[in-house]
């Protein structure tokens, strides 16, 4: 697959801010450290040959910063989708959550972004800077100097489990599209439904009792575009950001499960932001896997306009008896 590079996506976004296509360009920057980079809106040519980054870092989904940049004045925003972006963006159009024509959409290919949280698992913490320019990834730390890590073993675990190259959406594309491709992404889940309901409710109470109610996941998610939030509701209840008991710590998440149920395009964004590294993305996909068995396969924001089979009853519609006799309750 093309590697696409940082100087050809700035060269494509000078050639429409030049052209008057669009105004303003959303992309990364530098943050804290090299691997840490933060989304930028750019205005300016001169600022994005000097802050504008792409590497392999760049794994920020920037489909639901379009709910907010739409409203911003006129003009379009451009934005670069990744194959795994341009699902959320379909949902997000699907659900009329932003102006499709405020929004130049350029395609890019995409082959796999690295999980800092794996690359410190393996070589420590007092990172100085990344090499990625080849399939291994060179390091070099305050302790150790230089290590050398297989890219592979160190993608996000989104990526390892990747369900499409395919970019779904785009007003042009740089480099070639890919395909929906075979994948693994549902074998924890089905590990997960093979054990006990004692040992699952272990594992998940184990998992989500790191849980420190940041709503990092709530946040980043392209599913969460509520303009209120019941967890930010002074009147129901939960309003409070630590949980005050082990229930309300479960509830947080599993209330968040269920809402995007059937609208999750799997992402992964929840997993990759949590600083506690809950596999989060594993709720989701549980029910992607149950709507797929349940009611045929279906992919959220594959094509705008879809409707999730949740809201969209069928004659053909799995009864709840019929569950019951396949033995899935």
């Amino acid at each position: 697959m093309q590697k696409i590079t940082r100087d050809a996506l700035i060269e494509k976004a000078s050639a429409l801010l030049s052209e008057g296509k669009v105004n303003r360009v959303l992309g990364w920057k530098k943050g804290e450290f090299s691997y840490d980079l933060t989304p930028t809106v750019f205005t300016d040519i001169e600022q994005m040959k000097k802050e504008f980054v792409f590497d392999d870092f760049s794994g920020a989904n920037f489909s639901k910063y379009l709910t907010k940049e739409t409203k911003k004045g006129d003009g379009k925003v451009l934005v670069f989708l990744k194959p795994c972006d341009s699902y959320s963006f379909n949902q997000l159009l699907t659900e009329h959550r932003f102006d499709r024509e405020k929004v130049y959409a350029v395609g890019i290919p995409c082959d796999g972004m690295i999980d800092i949280s794996a690359l410190k698992a393996v070589v420590g913490d007092g990172i100085v800077a990344v090499n990625t320019d080849t399939d291994t990834v060179k390091v070099e730390t305050l302790y150790d100097g230089v290590k050398e890590v297989n890219k592979q073993e160190v993608l996000l675990e989104r990526c390892k489990n990747c369900k499409s190259k395919k970019i779904v959406a785009y007003d042009e594309l740089i480099g070639e599209n890919g395909e929906v491709i075979d994948n693994n992404r549902f074998d924890e889940v089905a590990k997960l439904e093979k054990m006990t309901a004692d040992e699952r409710f272990a594992f998940w109470q184990n998992e989500l009792s790191r849980c420190i109610r940041c709503n990092a996941c709530r946040d980043v998610c392209p599913a969460c575009t509520c303009e209120k939030c019941v967890f930010g509701n002074p009147n129901s209840g939960v309003e409070n950001k630590a949980a005050s008991n082990s229930f309300e710590e479960k509830l947080f998440h599993i209330i968040r499960a269920f809402h995007v149920a059937g609208r999750c395009t799997d992402c992964g964004e929840c997993s990759r932001v949590c600083p506690q590294n809950i596999p989060l993305h594993l709720l989701n996909r549980k029910f992607i896997k149950d709507i797929n068995e349940f009611y045929g396969e279906y992919q959220a924001g594959e094509e705008v306009g879809s409707r999730a089979p949740l809201v969209n009853y069928t004659k053909e519609d799995l009864e709840p008896s019929e569950a019951v006799n396949r033995g899935d309750e």
